[in-house]
């Protein structure tokens, strides 16, 4: 089979018509039908033993704590329900949870990646890790892209011992820079992906599978316009995930990722990858430690019914908080 063809069926990527069929059934139920359960979703909250533990991301994901006036130039979620039919997956990862709100509630939105903090209390996908992001409000918003887990029946001892990188370097410095570093190293196979790039024609590789990536044992999670999309699946894997602390978050809350826990830490200029492989590699007990550790992290987001009642906790605080 050509190459091109099969991974376009083997990815190991979430499958988009079938996200696209169930966002636009979606579309066919009343919208007051959702409303009238949101306050009865709301009050389970207080009954749920996690409850402490649902307030936290909460607070996470929504830090606004005094009410914000948003200015006349904020639209409201009728008008934005009226971009859904022919929208973006941010418009129908929206409407998934905005549905179940008044459409007379204001609010601002920002689609696609965002790495500064907006001016009003703003919905995004991402934000910078900084200390005055609260006007970065999180949902769970592209997630067909970003949020793929993965079950990974090899493990971390009988996969091969390389770094393995592929992904789009044109406009992206931090990718440039590791390449640059370690292209030709035969510990490591890396490659561009692009298929518009500038970078020099050796760089330029095909595609791997999901699949095709877990037969390594290293593989770089590095920051692409925001986050390093592919981080959530190669820390459901056997494999370690290496990258430097990062800059931004999602609703995967990369903030709270601890160094060395739930992830193997390398410098900013990627100078010490191939010393800190290594050592993991030498000590696969502490390697398989933080396999466990991640694991244990991930676990969280798996629980679909608390993740859609975080969702709509965070939208009706938001909601709250703006006017």
């Amino acid at each position: 089979m050509n190459r091109k063809l099969y991974y376009i069926f083997h990815s190991g990527k979430n499958f988009k018509l079938g996200y696209y069929l169930k966002a636009y059934c979606r579309l066919l139920v009343p919208r007051f039908i959702y409303r009238n359960e949101l306050s009865e979703l709301l009050s389970e909250l207080e009954e749920r033993p996690d409850r402490d533990y649902i307030q936290e991301r909460v607070d996470y994901y929504c830090k606004l704590s005094t009410p914000v006036e948003l200015p006349a130039s904020c639209g409201t979620l009728r008008q934005a329900w009226k971009k859904v039919c022919g929208g973006t997956v941010y418009d129908h990862d929206t409407y998934e949870f905005t549905r179940y709100f008044s459409p007379e509630k204001r609010w601002a939105f920002l689609p696609g990646d965002i790495v500064t903090v907006p001016e009003q209390p703003s919905v995004v996908k991402s934000r910078p890790l900084c200390d005055d992001n609260d006007n970065s409000v999180l949902l769970k918003l592209d997630k067909i892209r970003h949020f793929i887990f993965v079950e990974d029946d090899i493990p971390f001892e009988k996969k091969t011992y390389k770094v393995l990188f592929r992904g789009k370097v044109k406009g992206k410095e931090p990718r440039k820079a590791f390449m640059q570093a370690y292209y030709g190293n035969p510990l490591f196979d890396v490659g561009d992906v692009g298929r518009r790039t500038d970078s020099p024609m050796e760089w330029r590789k095909e595609k791997l599978t999901i699949r095709e990536h877990l037969d390594y044992k290293f593989i770089m999670a590095i920051e692409g316009n925001d986050v390093a999309s592919n981080l959530k699946w190669v820390m459901s894997s056997n494999s370690l995930a290496v990258m430097p602390r990062p800059t931004c978050e999602t609703w995967f809350m990369e903030g709270k990722l601890i160094p060395n826990y739930h992830y193997v830490e390398v410098k900013p200029d990627f100078s010490d990858v191939e010393e800190r492989t290594r050592y993991y590699n030498d000590h696969p007990e502490e390697a398989k430690a933080i396999i466990a550790h991640a694991h244990e992290y991930v676990a969280q987001f798996k629980d679909q019914k608390r993740e859609k009642l975080i969702s709509l906790a965070v939208l009706d605080k938001y909601f709250q908080m703006v006017h």
